[in-house]
């Protein structure tokens, strides 16, 4: 009975091409600034900063999908373990851009400075 060794080479490196064409993206969208993307609100905020969480969101899946073996584990487990993540990114994305805009609005409307 003989075990043949199956070589993820070729995964790896394919993995590895779309973090870094994704990373680059963000990278050129950083440096740019696109004002369509800069000055456009959305929810509260800027579709930059959108497309940045969008992009990120997706490196990560990628990189739990891929380096911790995801795609071939039973359904059952797979959800077991990304559906509570996805739920709490986008609940720590709720509370941190409500915070966020209560203590813009404080300080833009009353007579507290800016001292930070």
């Amino acid at each position: 009975m003989s075990h043949d060794h199956v070589s993820n080479t070729k995964r790896i490196w394919t993995v590895f091409g779309i973090l870094s064409v994704i990373t680059i993206v963000e990278v050129f969208f950083g440096i740019l600034k696109p004002e369509a993307l800069h000055f456009n609100i959305f929810l509260g905020m800027n579709l930059l900063n959108w497309l940045f969480i969008i992009l990120t969101l997706v490196k990560a899946y990628f990189i739990v999908w891929a380096f911790m073996h995801m795609e071939g584990e039973k359904p059952a487990l797979r959800n077991a373990v990304v559906l509570p993540i996805i739920f709490l990114v986008l609940y720590l994305l709720f509370i941190l851009l409500t915070e966020a805009n209560y203590v813009f609005e404080v300080f833009k409307d009353s007579t507290i400075k800016w001292n930070f």
